[in-house]
């Protein structure tokens, strides 16, 4: 048992391994190093995780006083060490500096747990107010940004393939909705329910960036992490919601291989099992409730999948089958048989995912 109630924080990453393997590979070699120094440092990490695990993390509370339904964020610098959290530099209520990076991921933490509060009313990442604490400039050319079960932490990247990680909006909301699975749900950070982990947190990351924005379903670009490659890559973002497959494909990083139904469905031991792979199947499922549904993607198709891994009823280990017969399950409890029951059933039917 943790202290976090007795949930088990996994370390997770916006970049997925795969990326990091082809990359390492490069012939220019400023671009492998910086790749596979990456991977040594997330490896490490990772262990780090499971260690804090077994012996326990400490507890995090909000500070004494703090007003519920309030943000209580704080950002530390790295400073390009790997020290966390690293100096204080901002905290919650204070001015604007002259560091972007700050700035942004400042505005990250709050526009997640503005998301979460208003559409759901859920008092940050734990539902019981739980601080948001981000470390920015972390290493040097650190080509990731990471959830380790108690904070944020993003690198600035390499300038050559990934630039700085708070650019992109949906990559915060997408860290920090690892927090809030890690509360909820807590699925398996291994094949199906991996890949329901990870895909739960591009949902909401696309979410948050849409309710930033005040975008429709219509309006959104669906994409993951777009702005964060460089200009030299062959692509427009991590991963695309509307066509899974198609975020890149690039001489460097190769190919995107999400698939988008399971008749694609990649079957590997990497990447715990595919997590960031075959995460598109469920993406491609929301993307196509959302946007047959219409409106604000995250009052309907939203709710209905916050109504499910907020639940109890999705287990740690659920499948794909499992998660879709929970959706069906909750569209008809909120909406009987509306056309958000039938939206959420074309949804899994074209994705070939089959529901009890």
């Amino acid at each position: 048992m943790t202290t976090h109630g007795g949930y088990e924080p996994v370390f997770c990453t916006v970049v997925p391994p795969h990326v990091l393997d082809k990359l390492s590979q490069a012939e220019d070699s400023t671009l492998a190093d910086a790749a596979r120094k990456t991977l040594e440092r997330d490896a490490y990490e990772r262990t780090h995780r499971r260690l804090t695990t077994v012996v326990g993390a400490p507890s995090i509370a909000p500070p004494l006083g703090a007003e519920a339904g309030k943000p209580h964020r704080t950002i530390y610098d790295a400073r390009h060490r790997t020290d966390l959290p690293g100096k204080k530099v901002r905290t919650e209520g204070s001015e604007p500096g002259k560091d972007a990076t700050v700035n942004r991921a400042y505005a990250g933490l709050g526009a997640t747990f503005e998301l979460f509060l208003k559409a759901y009313e859920r008092d940050s990442i734990d539902a019981n107010g739980l601080p948001l604490d981000a470390t920015v400039h972390y290493e040097e050319n650190y080509n990731n940004a990471f959830w380790n079960g108690e904070q944020m932490v993003f690198g600035d990247g390499d300038g050559e393939i990934f630039l700085d990680f708070t650019i992109p909006i949906d990559v915060i909301g997408h860290e920090l909705t690892h927090g809030v699975t890690q509360y909820t749900a807590n699925l398996t950070y291994f094949g199906q329910p991996g890949a329901l982990n990870e895909s739960m947190s591009d949902v909401f990351g696309s979410l948050i960036k849409q309710h930033t924005l005040g975008q429709t379903a219509a309006e959104a670009d669906w994409l993951i992490g777009a702005g964060l490659l460089a200009p030299r890559v062959t692509g427009s973002a991590l991963r695309s919601m509307k066509a899974p497959g198609t975020a890149y494909d690039d001489d460097v990083l190769g190919k995107d291989p999400q698939p988008a139904t399971m008749d694609d469905f990649v079957r590997t031991g990497r990447d715990n099992g595919g997590v960031h792979i075959n995460s598109g199947i469920p993406n491609h499922a929301f993307y196509i409730v959302a946007t047959t549904l219409g409106g604000h993607a995250w009052e309907r198709a939203g709710q209905i999948w916050y109504d499910v891994l907020t639940g109890g009823k999705l287990k740690k280990d659920a499948l794909f089958v499992d998660f879709a017969t929970l959706t069906v399950e909750a569209a008809k409890s909120r909406y009987q048989d509306g056309e958000e029951l039938q939206a959420v059933l074309k949804a899994w039917e074209q994705v070939g995912v089959r529901t009890a």
